[in-house]
This record gives C-alpha cells, structure tokens and sequence, in this order.
C-alpha cells in the first residue's frame, strides 16, 4: 500500500512539474516571435533578480524603453532574453491571472521587433518614459510607454480613467485620467 501511494504522488509530481513552463518549440510559435531574433523594450520595465513579472511591479533595476534584448527561448509561463548591450540574461515571468494573456501575447506587448518612436511626445513626456515614472499631464500612450500595461484583473479596459498598477506586491496606485491625461495620481 505504501508502495502504491509513493508512485502515486510520484505520478502527480512528475504531472505538475510537465505542466509548468514547457518550452514552445519554434513552428508553434506565433508569428512575430523568433528564438535568436533582436526585440526592443516596448516601455520602461523594472527587474528584480534578473526577473521581470508581467503584474509589472514597480521596483527593481530600470530596463529603459528600446533597450534592445535577444530571445534565448519561450515556454508556456516564462520567457528568457539577454539584454544585448551588458549580456544579462533576464527572466520574463507571464501571470496569466492578472495579465489576463498566455505568453506569447504578453510578450509581444512587452518586447516589439522595432523601437518606439519618441519624437511624438513631448520632452517633459520623454524624460519621464525614460525614468519610467508617471506624471501628471501625462496622455495615455505616454504612461503605457513610461511603465506598461496595468493589470487586467485591476483595469479591464485601457478606456476607463482609472489604471491600477501595483508598486510592489502589496501597494497599489491608481493613474486617473480627465480628458485622456493624467490628472491625479493616487497611492
């Protein structure tokens, strides 16, 4: 019996650890998506332990917008880059519970195969992309450039005038919006 209930929880293991983070194998990845190819950060993101999660905290190490990476390979929760300029490797941790994506989506809001075009904002805008901070006066696309996508499960739509973002795991900050700018920014 013992012996039985042993190569039972064996089975259930072995069953779990397949589930997590099985690599997808390059024909199924989506257009858009290459192992090897050169992407660019498509908004200021930080890290902590060489990890970024997509619930998008707001503390760590600054990886700036553009900042050209490589991808070393993707799987089901996770993907893994090399920032090209120092050749650290950086893991991308997808939550799909509040991202509300699957990996390759998530990815291709985060890393784009071109840079994003700054000229459009104003330079008071620009900086603050560059710093990844919000401030107010700020028009929507400028915020999304500066620190990303608010979780889904926080702000369903990118219409609605209040963005969610966490600043770490347990503090939250809301982005208001009048007339698609920033006008109050609420801890």
């Amino acid at each position: 019996m013992l012996r039985k209930r042993s190569l039972f929880f064996l089975l259930i293991l072995m069953c779990l650890l397949g589930a997590c983070n099985r690599q997808i194998k390059s024909s199924d990845l989506p257009p858009g998506i290459q192992i090897g190819q050169t992407y660019y950060t498509q908004f200021s993101l930080f890290q902590e332990e060489n990890n970024y999660r997509t619930t998008n905290y707001r503390r760590g190490i600054l990886i700036p917008v553009n900042t050209p990476v490589s991808l070393v390979s993707i799987g089901t929760d996770k993907a893994q880059i090399k920032i090209n300029q120092t050749g650290q490797n950086l893991s991308i941790e997808n939550v799909p519970k509040y991202t509300k994506d699957d990996m390759p989506r998530a990815f291709l809001k985060i890393l784009g195969p071109r840079k994003v075009d700054l000229s459009g904002f104003s330079m008071a805008e620009q900086q603050h992309i560059l710093a990844g901070k919000v401030k107010k006066g700020m028009e929507r696309q400028a915020v999304l450039v500066a620190i990303g996508y608010p979780p889904q499960h926080e702000t369903p739509s990118l219409d609605s005038n209040d963005w969610t973002y966490w600043s770490s795991r347990f503090n939250k900050f809301i982005v208001h919006f009048n007339n698609g700018k920033v006008d109050n920014i609420a801890d």
